[in-house]
């Protein structure tokens, strides 16, 4: 299975894409590594977001999109963009794609069920892609 894990940043969606076939992960290439709605922005330009997103899940094939959920309050709470990103996300208008969101609860409790085969230095990912592919990889093994 074809996995994508976004972590959402501000107005960026950070993507990583993530497969596992007979136990064995491979990190497909990628063109984009994230996607950025401008700060002001309309209707039109949300569904653009959303459009080149499922576009590019199309393209890599993807069957699973797991977006790394944000904090509704507290020192980490997500702002309004954030969460019109994920929204966005979840309405995805594809039966082909499934939309998944998991805590960072849920994410360490895989995580340490269930550890990374590979130091997240040694996949030639960009730090900034971390969360997304920790997120991507728990995501294999989330219900």
């Amino acid at each position: 299975m074809r996995i994508c894990g976004i972590e959402l940043t501000g107005s960026d969606a950070v993507v990583c894409l993530l497969s596992k076939d007979q136990e064995l992960f491979n990190l497909p290439d990628s063109r984009i590594r994230k996607l950025t709605l401008k700060k002001e922005h309309t209707r039109d330009d949300l569904l653009g977001f959303q459009k080149e997103l499922v576009q590019f899940l199309g393209d890599y094939k993807v069957q699973r999109v797991v977006i790394k959920e944000r904090l509704q309050k507290g020192k980490f709470a997500g702002g309004a963009i954030s969460f019109k990103l994920e929204a966005t996300i979840q309405l995805i208008p594809s039966p082909d794609i499934e939309v998944v969101l998991l805590s960072s609860t849920q994410i360490k409790a895989i995580l340490a069920d269930n550890p990374l085969p590979i130091a997240f230095a040694d996949t030639g990912l960009k730090q900034f892609q971390e969360a997304a592919f920790t997120t991507a990889y728990a995501g294999h093994f989330a219900g």
